[in-house]
């Protein structure tokens, strides 16, 4: 028996066995982790239905109105010991979490009940939930319709008139992003380059009456296009504050709600499945589409989104040539000793560097130094206001870039390393020099590993939040990096990230309980954003590889 086990342990089968339940146990808890945050994060947007509680609390009946979020067992002394008057013999009880918005009437989001205290539960069908550009989530009962303080609707007809006016102010509230962000937003950008202009000149000495009126002309023309934009502007904001509906709250009162705060509203309880649908892939689309409001724990992240796939794209075009030069001078060119085994071990020891210290080293020389001295040089009429000497994508690129180095430069050499000695000799035997040999045989051959090292480099820069805190990343950021304005590519700028917004609405948020779905929606959608982006290189990776497969052979 002790033999057989022996022989059994020397074959290697129970190894074999070992890895594939480890590599079973590590894909199980892999596509468990997927699971939890897509169903936390995705059933976020979902119509969920609004209930009425009548609820006994204080020897009273109280109503509260709100959506169930979620509910847990309490040991119900603890619920006893913390104040709540139970007369149950159950050890424990459901307590509910409920969001009842309305936080510019109650001061808070979520109230916690207990079900021994329930009194009844009714979802009422003309009950309505209203998102609103601040103060959270509108519950109630829809009473009134006004506009310009006189009654246009109510009863049945004021939920069509509702509708009518939240489109009407979408429509106005376009106008005047339109407006402020684009038409009034080019024009400061045109305003602070005459300003820019002026002081080169005064500080090159050709401050001439000609060279001055010539700006001032063209500051005259801005500024009357801004007069026009600003008094259209003002008419808008007149438009959107015309309407208003009033609305009954739990607690009985009628609160009158602006409609230029109103996103949207929409009766849940009154919806059937096809609805639900189309209201829930909506509210998806404008989360992927959208821009943050409420201190990023509402509207979409449409910003991070795209900063954090511009990041990687700059990153991916800045790495790639650094690591291929260096690993091809290790590999052809260096002469094979000390110092370049040295080299190599240094290179090996950087990929376990904190990414932390690359951030303090990112922010000491890129942004101090090399910023710094580029704005001194090129930039001096804008101090003592920074261009690149400050955080922006350039230098988190170049940061991230450096960290993720390593991976490339060890992936082409490997590659390099798998290129047979016969295909270098033939192409010198047929006269072509070192360097035309690496650049139209060599290297083209060693695409693949260029690739696989790129995709590495890409999964981890993705993913990496703690040095770009340190060079770039900002909570919100007002402008893209891409616009109309030229050069129409502004890398200096800062930049919203997807792993930094996960950071900072888990744990810097007001309002913890409003923004934990936003946390799991966001880190699914990260998720998908790294792999697109690295499928999109294993293709470009595979198409190499059948190309070049026959070379190889």
């Amino acid at each position: 028996m002790i033999k057989d086990i022996k022989k059994w342990f020397a074959s290697g089968e129970p190894w074999i066995w070992l890895n594939a339940a480890a590599v079973g146990a590590s894909v199980i808890m892999v596509v468990g982790l997927l699971l939890l945050i897509a169903v936390r994060g995705l059933g976020h947007f979902w119509p969920h239905a609004i209930e009425e509680v009548r609820y006994q609390w204080q020897g009273e009946e109280v109503r509260i109105i709100g959506e169930v979020q979620g509910k847990e067992l309490v040991d119900t002394q603890r619920l006893i010991d913390s104040g709540i008057p139970l007369e149950t013999d159950e050890l424990k009880v459901t307590r509910y979490l409920m969001k009842i918005g309305n936080r510019d009437a109650y001061g808070v989001d979520f109230r916690n009940i207990v079900e021994p205290l329930v009194v009844a539960r009714e979802r009422p069908r003309d009950l309505i939930t209203v998102e609103r550009t601040e103060y959270g989530n509108f519950y109630g009962y829809l009473r009134e319709v006004k506009e310009a303080g006189t009654v246009v609707a109510s009863g049945e007809a004021a939920w069509a008139a509702l509708q009518e006016r939240i489109d009407r102010v979408a429509a106005l509230r376009h106008d005047i992003r339109a407006i402020e962000k684009y038409a009034i937003g080019d024009i400061n950008y045109a305003m602070e380059k005459l300003r820019l202009t002026r002081r080169r000149l005064e500080i090159k000495g050709e401050d001439t009456p000609e060279n001055l009126a010539r700006i001032d002309s063209q500051r005259a023309v801005l500024d009357e296009r801004y007069d026009k934009l600003y008094a259209e502007l003002n008419a808008l904001y007149e438009e959107i504050r015309r309407d208003s509906f009033t609305a009954e709250i739990q607690d009985g009162r009628v609160l009158e709600v602006p409609m230029e705060r109103v996103i949207q509203a929409y009766r849940p309880n009154a919806m059937n499945l096809l609805q639900k649908i189309g209201f829930y892939l909506g509210q998806l689309w404008n989360f992927v589409s959208g821009e943050p409001r409420e201190a990023n724990t509402e509207g979409g992240i449409f910003p991070a989104i795209f900063g954090t796939v511009m990041m990687v794209l700059v990153m991916a075009v800045l790495v790639t040539p650094l690591g291929v030069v260096a690993a091809v001078y290790l590999r052809e060119y260096a002469k094979q000793g000390p110092l370049v085994r040295t080299i190599r071990i240094a290179v090996n020891n950087l990929a376990g560097v904190p990414s932390i210290v690359y951030g303090v080293f990112g922010l000491g020389f890129f942004v101090y130094f090399l910023g710094g001295n580029i704005d001194r040089l090129f930039y001096p009429e804008a101090a003592p206001a920074p261009v690149f000497g400050t955080p922006g994508m350039i230098w988190a690129s170049l940061t991230l870039a450096l960290l993720t180095l390593p991976v490339v430069i060890v992936s082409t050499e490997e590659g390099l390393s798998r290129i047979p000695r016969s295909i270098r000799e033939g192409s010198l035997a047929l006269g072509a020099t070192k360097a035309e040999t690496l650049w139209r045989t060599v290297l083209p051959m060693t695409s693949p590993a260029i690739m696989t090292g790129l995709i590495l480099a890409v999964a981890r820069a993705a993913g990496e939040v703690a040095p770009l805190m340190l060079v770039g990343v900002v909570k919100l950021a007002p402008s893209l990096a891409v616009d109309g304005n030229f050069p129409f590519l502004h890398l200096e700028r800062k930049f919203m990230h997807l792993g930094f917004h996960i950071y900072d609405v888990g744990f810097q948020s007001p309002n913890v309980e409003a923004a934990r779905p936003l946390v799991y929606a966001t880190a699914l959608l990260l998720v998908i954003i790294i792999i697109a982006l690295n499928l999109v290189a294993i293709g470009v990776r595979n198409r190499l590889r059948e190309k070049y497969r026959e070379l190889e052979n």
